[in-house]
């Protein structure tokens, strides 16, 4: 996972915070395509990406935004809910 910026938790663990991208170590540029270096994304190999969301709690504290287009590239957290419906066939 890559991020904006980073915080110390008082384990003196260092945390994602500010706007949260999928990455996968080894490459130079996020899932959605962002490059690391341009735009300044602190690398935290260290934390799972399912860890970024807010629903898992661990160290999501301080995420203010996960990135979209990372999310869906990434695969986000799963929810119950269908993305479509089945309606009955026309007679």
């Amino acid at each position: 996972m890559a991020a904006s910026g980073s915080w110390t938790d008082p384990d003196g663990v260092r945390l994602p915070t500010g706007e949260v991208h999928a990455w996968l170590p080894g490459a130079n540029a996020t899932v959605c395509g962002l490059q690391l270096s341009r735009s300044s994304l602190a690398r935290f190999p260290h934390v799972r990406w399912e860890d970024a969301f807010p629903e898992s709690g661990r160290s999501a504290d301080e995420v203010a935004r996960v990135c979209p287009r990372c999310a869906k590239g990434a695969g986000g957290p799963r929810s119950d809910r269908r993305p479509w419906q089945r309606y009955p066939r026309r007679p």
